[in-house]
């Protein structure tokens, strides 16, 4: 009978075992997309105790609290530090078959060595356990644990980047880059946009008076990102924009903005369609690699945005039409030879052989893997959903040029996510070779496990040496 998280956790076989010891552990980390914090990073901080680093912000626990009929008080309410780890406590052992349980457990002995079950009777012993170890746990000091050679955040154009700059000229042998994330700039129906505009102007130190005038600032900021080793935007969108638009259509719907004037949803799709075209060509100008984060159904519960704010765990899959919105954006870009190396994520699964194909339709001879079929994100980064999105890219392309695994997180104590990615893709692999599927060859076999989980990303994102880029 196998024991719960072994060494040979999720490792059904002995070549999956040999693969994941011998080609997938020791890799190093590029962490290229998270939402880790700048600030948190640069400033090396030290968490005051285990609800702030491991509670504080993660919507997947909260989630899972709300399930279990934790009153929002213990979850972003003014429960104190213990009483809010202690709500966790309790409803950790009603996780069962949910990925957090193992995420809960994996974390716990990778972080603090604890390799007792949480449930409310362990629980003062393991706040007390892992408090003492966070007083040397720093961000720095976990970032060097992992084996993390590099971590892009997520920024917006209007971040003044002094966190950036903070960490590119401390001794922290992470390089840390922002990424570009200018989605509010697509925003144009939203009541802030006004608001956010004028952010922009004083980021980049243009005065905003047109659309000339809010895409060159637009750029200006681009460069600046660029000059601190950013090589990757990113978008989080319900769908992609490709509907046709002038020049001088957006200019007059982007004066209706400013002019804080009502803007149709017929305006707003041209407007957006219109900047997703403007990102892509600055994207591809430079040699970045553009992420395409598609299809969440996002603050669907009105009641608790308009009490908890939004991004507070009410995000659900959403079933919209991907296809031809995404397949037109990508033609367009590569009709004006405009197409950027491209990350495209999926959240539903019906979407997944869709996405896997796709990207056969747009590779170009240029450079291995241009188009990129991206790991699994968000309520697919599981077991199940790590294993269709390696199947599909397995069936459709080659996974062979997967550039491989990301946190997408703002936790600190995300990093096991990457070896539970690779015990998964091992066994993966391991399992065809007991079925005849694949040759028992190491030489092959390795390449590719290494190629996939650091190799490939290294050499396809084409990052800087050092941290000022």
């Amino acid at each position: 009978m196998n024991g719960f998280l072994t060494e040979d956790f999720l490792l059904s076989n002995d070549v999956a075992r040999r693969l994941y010891r011998q080609f997938a552990a020791q890799q190093p980390i590029l962490d290229y997309h998270c939402h880790l914090s700048p600030r948190d990073i640069a400033e090396n901080r030290q968490f005051a105790n285990l609800f702030e680093i491991w509670i504080e912000g993660d919507h997947y626990k909260w989630r899972a609290m709300r399930a279990n009929g934790v009153q929002e008080k213990y979850i972003t309410g003014d429960a104190t530090p213990y009483e809010k780890f202690l709500a966790w406590a309790r409803t950790v052992p009603y996780t069962l078959r949910n990925p957090l349980y193992h995420w809960t457990h994996l974390e716990l002995q990778r972080y603090f060595g604890i390799h007792e079950l949480l449930d409310e009777t362990s629980a003062p012993s393991i706040w007390e356990r892992a408090n003492a170890a966070l007083q040397t746990l720093t961000t720095h000091a976990i970032l060097q644990k992992f084996n993390v050679e590099v971590v892009c955040t997520t920024d917006d154009p209007t971040d003044d980047l002094r966190h950036h700059r903070a960490s590119a000229q401390s001794n922290l042998p992470t390089r840390v880059f922002p990424a570009f994330r200018p989605d509010k700039a697509l925003a144009i129906d939203n009541p802030d946009f006004a608001a956010w505009v004028d952010k922009l102007s004083a980021a980049a130190n243009v005065e905003i008076h047109d659309l000339s005038a809010f895409l060159a600032a637009l750029r200006k900021r681009h460069d600046d990102f660029h000059s601190l080793g950013c090589r990757l935007s990113d978008h989080g969108l319900n769908h992609c924009y490709a509907t046709p638009c002038s020049e001088r259509m957006a200019a007059a719907i982007f004066t209706k903005a400013r002019e804080r004037q009502s803007i149709t949803q017929d305006e707003h799709t041209q407007f957006a369609s219109f900047m997703m075209l403007f990102f892509g060509r600055l994207d591809a100008e430079k040699g970045w690699t553009k992420q395409l984060h598609l299809g969440a159904l996002r603050n669907v519960n009105t009641a608790a945005r308009q009490k908890l704010g939004a991004d507070t765990g009410y995000d659900a899959i959403g079933d919209f039409s991907q296809a031809e919105h995404l397949s037109a954006y990508l033609d367009l870009l590569a009709k004006e030879s405009a197409l950027p190396q491209m990350i495209l994520y999926n959240v539903n699964p019906a979407d997944t052989f869709q996405f896997a194909t796709l990207i056969g339709c747009f590779q170009d001879g240029d450079r291995p893997g241009k188009i990129q079929y991206g790991s699994a994100w968000w309520f697919l980064d599981q077991k199940q959903g790590i294993k269709a999105q390696i199947d599909a890219l397995s069936n459709a392309g080659l996974l062979s040029r997967f550039i491989g695994m990301i946190t997408d997180s703002r936790s600190f104590m995300s990093y096991p996510r990457h070896e539970y990615f690779r015990r998964v893709l091992c066994d993966i692999i391991g399992q065809d070779v007991l079925r005849g599927e694949l040759p028992d060859d190491d030489a092959i076999l390795g390449r590719l496990i290494q190629d996939i989980c650091y190799r490939n990303a290294k050499q396809y994102l084409g990052l800087p040496a050092s941290r000022q880029g």
